[in-house]
């Protein structure tokens, strides 16, 4: 056997083994008193977008495609969500403090009107969470709207 084919062999070996480590999945399968829905009374078609825009990175309860069974895809969107989850995790929301939520959603606004919300990789593999420039609208009024009824 060559080199090359064994150094080839090694890395399928490799990549086999790797599929067998698979991390514990973000799915609670719970909505807590502390979700985002329950904090505020937000309007279908508003919760609609977050949901399909925002939840499976930033809350506790991810949907899995089937290429997240891949590794190291996997391992790739475990670290979204922990990143995306560390930034803002609105199942957790309702605990926050006032001003903590006033921020949030600041910050929830700022980043739809700048279009770095929801990240455009996501986006690209998600169609329901392609965001037009009437449902950037629409959730930056009820976002605008909220933060106003806080002060």
């Amino acid at each position: 056997m060559g080199r090359i084919k064994k150094i080839l062999f090694a890395i399928l070996v490799v990549i086999i083994a790797i599929q067998f480590i698979q991390p514990a999945r973000n799915k609670s399968g719970q909505v807590l008193q502390t979700d985002f829905s329950t904090t505020y009374d937000i309007p279908q078609d508003i919760f609609t977008l977050v949901k399909n825009a925002c939840y499976d990175c930033h809350s506790n309860n991810t949907y899995y495609p089937w290429y997240s069974y891949l590794q190291p895809i996997r391992w790739q969107l475990d670290k979204h969500v922990q990143n995306g989850k560390k930034h803002l995790n609105l199942s957790e929301f309702g605990s926050l403090s006032s001003r903590k939520k006033n921020s949030r959603l600041k910050e929830m606004s700022n980043s739809i009107k700048d279009g770095t919300m929801p990240i455009s990789s996501y986006a690209s593999m998600h169609k329901n969470a392609r965001l037009t420039e009437k449902d950037r609208e629409l959730l930056i009024d009820w976002l605008e709207k909220t933060i106003a009824g806080l002060k």
